[in-house]
């Protein structure tokens, strides 16, 4: 087993959400699939910012102005460093995932040409599929799905059947939010390229575990939230070659976006500006890049090391449970368990461990086409973060112990 080296009493003293009680038990807080914890880093940033920075950028003269836009552009060069851009003005600030899928969608659509082909895999986040569904609507181009398996892995023999010379763009979690799957994106991205389709990688559930390296990929747009990774809420980041980004049209006219404005004619704003219609959220822009800063302190290897044993740790204890069954048994896959117990509904469940201060996810995760596949109506979804302890997973076995012994 890799030994970590992570201080994990220190860390969690980072985290001052950690230390409250739910209904009078401690919380063990296992919901980092829907959002990440926020630490004092990050929390000191946003107020720092309020307290001495609050202003409009990009458009004054004045010193909190000037110091809110060095603050804002400084974040997005940490976004750089960190995905590895080759280009700053590659990196667009979003409000996040959903809004920079859309952000690409939208451009989409006066490129697409009926019949033309789009495809998206069966694991997808529901959004990663509503938009391109919208986009085959406008278009008339075809959507085509890339199928899975019981282990909740892609079938790659069938990906590379439906590829074709008619196929413009292939979209792909990185990572799977309801099973925890990590797909296999170098090799989609390959095969996409080499019939000359653009890949969208959505990499949300990927980025609080593993470090993307979007040059190295070749990817053409990745797009991430910056909640998952101990960021605030309502920021996000899409990547896109700047090729792709000068190509399509902008998603949103207003104000920043613009270059020259008449009455007889717009000029738009270059890159990154020309995606970024109106104010944006200046605080969780520069709060975002202190959680990269924060995480990348504490070294995504050691994280994903220690989170991976946090998983086998997970897997072995649940699975010794009567009528346990766990959904997403692929071998690549991040600290994420989803499981149910025969018999019995995952909200039921998921209800019982709240009462014991155990905070999970139930329902289908805004991934119903996989509750559908296994035939289920949802999952209990226990997700990790580094912050989390073994100790922490043994609340959870004995919680779920306890529902089962009630409910049953």
């Amino acid at each position: 087993m890799i030994q970590t080296v992570l201080d994990i009493v220190a860390i969690r003293k980072d985290f001052p959400i950690l230390n409250r009680k739910v209904n009078g038990k401690p919380l063990v807080y296992l919901d980092n699939a829907a959002t990440s914890q926020t630490p004092q880093q990050v929390i000191d940033t946003i107020v720092d910012y309020y307290s001495n920075t609050n202003a409009n950028i990009h458009r004054g003269v004045h010193t909190l102005s000037q110091e809110a836009t060095d603050a804002y552009e400084q974040a997005r060069l940490k976004v750089q460093k960190h995905f590895n851009a080759e280009k700053a003005h590659e990196i667009i600030l979003t409000s996040g995932t959903t809004h920079s899928i859309n952000i690409v969608a939208n451009g989409f659509a006066a490129i697409l040409q009926p019949g033309d082909e789009i495809m998206v895999s069966a694991l997808e986040h529901h959004s990663n599929i509503v938009p391109w569904q919208m986009l085959c609507e406008r278009t008339g181009a075809i959507l085509k799905v890339i199928p899975m398996n019981l282990e909740g892995e892609l079938v790659m023999a069938e990906f590379h059947k439906l590829l074709s010379d008619r196929t413009k763009l292939v979209f792909c979690n990185h990572v799977s939010n309801a099973l925890g799957t990590v797909n296999p994106i170098e090799e989609i991205i390959e095969s996409a390229h080499k019939k000359g389709a653009a890949v969208l990688i959505d990499g949300a559930q990927a980025a609080p575990h593993i470090k993307a390296d979007v040059q190295q990929l070749d990817v053409d747009f990745y797009v991430v939230s910056g909640h998952k990774m101990c960021g605030p809420t309502g920021v996000g980041m899409l990547y896109g070659k700047e090729a792709w980004l000068q190509k399509l049209p902008p998603y949103q006219g207003g104000g920043e976006m613009i270059a020259e404005v008449t009455f007889e004619k717009t000029t738009y704003a270059d890159l990154p500006h020309k995606f970024e219609a109106g104010t944006p959220n200046i605080c969780g822009g520069i709060a975002f890049g202190a959680a990269l800063d924060y995480m990348n302190a504490i070294g995504f290897p050691a994280i994903a090391a220690y989170e991976d044993e946090l998983l086998q740790y997970a897997t072995e204890k649940l699975l010794a449970i009567e009528g346990l069954k766990i959904y997403g048994t692929a071998k690549e896959k991040t600290a994420v368990v989803s499981f149910n117990i025969e018999g019995i509904h995952p909200y039921d469940i998921g209800s019982i461990l709240d009462k014991l201060g155990v905070a999970v996810r139930t329902g289908h995760h805004c991934a119903q086409p996989i509750m559908e596949f296994f035939k289920i109506p949802g999952t209990v979804r226990a997700s990790f973060s580094f912050y989390n302890t073994k100790e922490e997973v043994d609340v959870l076995v004995a919680a779920v112990e306890r529902a089962r012994a009630m409910l049953l």
